[in-house]
């Protein structure tokens, strides 16, 4: 497991204990009420560590590179799944995982950001950052969504969108614009969910939900904090400082309406006990689907524009 720098102590302290409980082992010089007081103080170290967490802290957690990804939750909530590639149009995007599935015996229709697991899987998947034809990809399996009235799960995770020559060549903004057009008036439930990175147009090109949830520490924002110190400061070591200012923390994007609902994390991050997480997501996905299941195709329409018309909050200054 890969440890995050607000972890060190935590750290130390586990190592400590391990090696106490191994030399009792041969030889007991701590008795069993003093392993406990350490096991208890260790308890109280976590507590406070991760009720204090520093926004550029939480960034780290929605980064680890052991966190559950897109395929990780398809994997552990679908009973079935067959993937759907290609736009069709130019080739095939391996940002953007698409197909249908099964939860609980409920069909959705998938699309989730994919990062990839190690060096190998994350160039694959170009770290998420999805071109032109993943979000074309992605409409794609939202208008089978429709015809078939499907509901739409969409897993938001991406640092960005690929900002090269070769997708902005191939129309990287009409295609995302295209996206949040089309999803603005698809006639099908569209739930999204943030699990761990929500950066910029990237992510909102899958992002127009009639239920947007988010992971505790996951982020959403319009620029990633480093994007952001390197324009307001030109630094873009300043990443706390922008991290802090972006509000772009779960409980700061709740207060806004940007999201609907904050699902907990194990103590730590959801890379501490994905199982944990997975139960949540799905529970998630199940009570919203018989939420909006019910609603006439014009009502939920009408219910989404309003939603994202009423995002924000806005103060009159009087000079």
């Amino acid at each position: 497991m890969t440890n995050l720098p607000h972890e060190k102590q935590i750290v130390e302290y586990e190592e400590t204990i391990e090696q106490v409980k191994k030399q009792n082992a041969s030889n007991s010089l701590w008795s069993h009420d003093e392993i406990s007081k350490l096991e208890q103080k260790l308890k109280e170290l976590k507590e406070k560590v991760y009720s204090n967490l520093k926004p550029w802290e939480r960034v780290a957690i929605s980064r680890h590179p052991q966190r559950p990804h897109t395929s990780d939750y398809i994997q552990s909530l679908c009973e079935e799944f067959v993937e759907v590639h290609g736009d069709r149009t130019f080739s095939d995007d391996s940002a953007i995982i698409t197909g249908f599935g099964k939860i609980d015996g409920i069909k959705f229709a998938i699309i989730g950001l994919e990062k990839g697991k190690d060096t190998e899987k994350r160039l694959h998947h170009n770290f998420g950052m999805a071109h032109p034809e993943g979000y074309r990809k992605a409409l794609r399996i939202m208008k089978l969504a429709e015809k078939f009235q499907l509901p739409v799960l969409c897993f938001l995770d991406t640092p960005g969108a690929y900002p090269g020559l070769s997708a902005e060549e191939r129309g990287q903004g009409w295609a995302i614009a295209k996206n949040l057009f089309e999803m603005a008036q698809l006639k099908t439930p569209i739930i999204a969910l943030l699990i761990g990175e929500g950066c910029s147009g990237g992510a909102l090109g899958i992002g127009v939900g009639d239920v947007v949830g988010m992971l505790e520490h996951a982020y959403y924002s319009v620029i990633s904090p480093e994007g952001c110190a390197s324009i307001l400061w030109g630094d873009a070591q300043k990443n706390a400082e922008a991290a802090e200012a972006l509000k772009m923390q779960a409980e700061d994007l709740l207060n806004l309406k940007i999201i609907d609902e904050i699902l907990p994390e194990p103590e730590g991050g959801a890379h501490k006990d994905p199982e944990v997480v997975y139960s949540r997501v799905k529970k998630f996905i199940l009570l919203k689907w018989e939420e909006l299941k019910p609603l006439p195709y014009e009502e939920l329409i009408e219910k989404r524009y309003l939603k994202f018309r009423k995002i924000g909050k806005f103060a009159n200054i009087s000079v």
